[in-house]
């Protein structure tokens, strides 16, 4: 009988294919207008301005104390990390290593043989002890992580002359669609401003890793056409944080076309699973109806159901693996580009949306326990009405095939999340 943890981490990422045809068409369309350009480059300037007026809350100096633990042992570590087990094993950088999604990428690669480094920085969006408990399990497993932060120049620059790279998985951002309200400009610091400094780190090496990073299905906005495609329009973004991912891909495209990066952008539909974020919804229903705590059900304009196309974790790690195999090489040396190199989008969903009342009712049987539901009008905070992933792209160029339905996702995210929490039966209703 396989272990919980082996249950959840499978070792074999799934079927990858090598293809590399079909995107410039997808690709041209996505950045056709030139006047959608221009709009987004006066959106670029706006945002930098913002950002570099709220640095000074931020000195150079709040990043010292990850930088003065780097000596021999440090590189040791990230060395002995870094290794592939295998022949042709990838090195991988993967950032916010700690988080939901990067854990989960980091066990796939380690555990197939290759070199996994990791960098977080630990911060409190959520419980900070969730993502500890992740690192003692990479830790467990051979992955070094870092404690530090991207927007850490110096950082990116020992650690990039401590390991030649071969990819960097860029998964560290400010997630969440809502707390933008509350804190808009964690979203610049970490969604741009750290962005720019990994790729800054990326393309000064010789070689130049491919970048492997994490946009969202959050771009496409208010867009109403279904299923959203990656050559839809991506002009209308419905928060903060969609616009700063929908830059990203500017920016991404920008040191793609000027450096040589190879860049993959992977557009994630609500990543879902064991080991996920407490600020999701599934989480927090599944915290609030165990503790018999009423859960807030939003709906839609004229009371239409809310529904996402909700992904399980081992998917999206399935597709996250095989864009690092079939990533081509980036053509930059030292900063220099010397000829064109791969830039591509995929969406990354499960294709099959389901309505929010349909979460709680899995949920409900799962937990045999019965929701407490407060029915609101859905806040004009960010959040759209509806998502759905065409996966074709990703089907036809990496292989790429969810297999996981929401009510056996599900039912492994409660298992996980009764033992984590320490839920003997239903009768004990506090978490440790």
């Amino acid at each position: 009988m396989p272990s919980l943890e082996e249950e959840l981490f499978p070792s074999t990422p799934g079927k990858l294919h090598r293809h590399h045809n079909l995107m410039n068409r997808h690709i041209n369309r996505c950045f056709a207008s030139t006047s959608t350009m221009f709009l987004w480059a006066l959106f670029l300037i706006a945002l930098t301005a913002s950002y570099l007026s709220f640095q000074s809350f931020f000195p150079s100096s709040s990043y010292t104390s990850s930088y003065l633990h780097v000596g021999p042992s440090w590189e040791r570590q990230v060395q002995a990390s870094a290794a592939p087990r295998r022949d042709s094993g990838l090195s991988v950088l993967v950032t916010g290593a700690s988080g939901f999604v990067g854990t989960h990428v980091s066990l796939a690669l380690k555990k197939r043989g290759d070199g996994v480094v990791g960098l977080d920085n630990f911060n409190n969006y959520y419980d900070p002890s969730l993502k500890r408990a992740r690192q003692a399990m990479l830790n467990e497993h051979k992955v070094f992580v870092i404690d530090g932060d991207i927007n850490d120049a110096q950082l990116l620059a020992r650690l990039f002359d401590a390991v030649q790279f071969s990819h960097v998985m860029h998964l560290a951002a400010q997630a969440g669609v809502r707390y933008a309200i509350e804190n808009p400009h964690s979203y610049v610091r970490s969604n741009l401003a750290g962005l720019v400094t990994l790729l800054e780190a990326c393309k000064s090496m010789n070689p130049q890793p491919a970048v492997v990073w994490a946009s969202s299905s959050s771009v496409y906005g208010l867009n109403e056409k279904v299923p959203f495609s990656e050559s839809d329009l991506t002009d209308r973004p419905a928060s903060l944080y969609a616009a700063t991912k929908k830059a990203g891909e500017e920016i991404t495209h920008t040191y793609n076309h000027i450096y040589g990066l190879s860049i993959t952008g992977l557009r994630f539909f609500t990543v879902y699973g064991p080991w996920g974020r407490p600020d999701m919804a599934y989480f927090s229903f599944t915290k609030n109806i165990l503790q018999g705590k009423p859960i807030t059900v939003y709906r839609g304009k004229d009371g239409v159901d809310l529904a996402r196309d909700f992904t399980f974790i081992e998917d999206i790690v399935k597709g996250c693996v095989a864009s690092l195999d079939t990533a081509g090489k980036s053509t930059g040396s030292g900063g220099k580009k010397t000829g064109p190199a791969p830039y591509r989008i995929f969406n990354l969903g499960n294709t099959s949306p389901v309505t929010v009342p349909t979460l709680v009712s899995i949920l409900e049987r799962n937990l045999k326990v019965k929701a407490k539901i407060v029915e609101k009008e859905m806040p004009g905070n960010g959040d759209v009405p509806f998502t759905h992933a065409n996966i074709s792209l990703a089907r036809t160029e990496l292989g790429y095939k969810p297999t996981t339905d929401l009510e056996s996702g599900l039912k492994r995210f409660v298992k996980w999340y009764m033992s984590y929490y320490g839920y003997r039966n239903h009768a004990n209703k506090s978490e440790r």
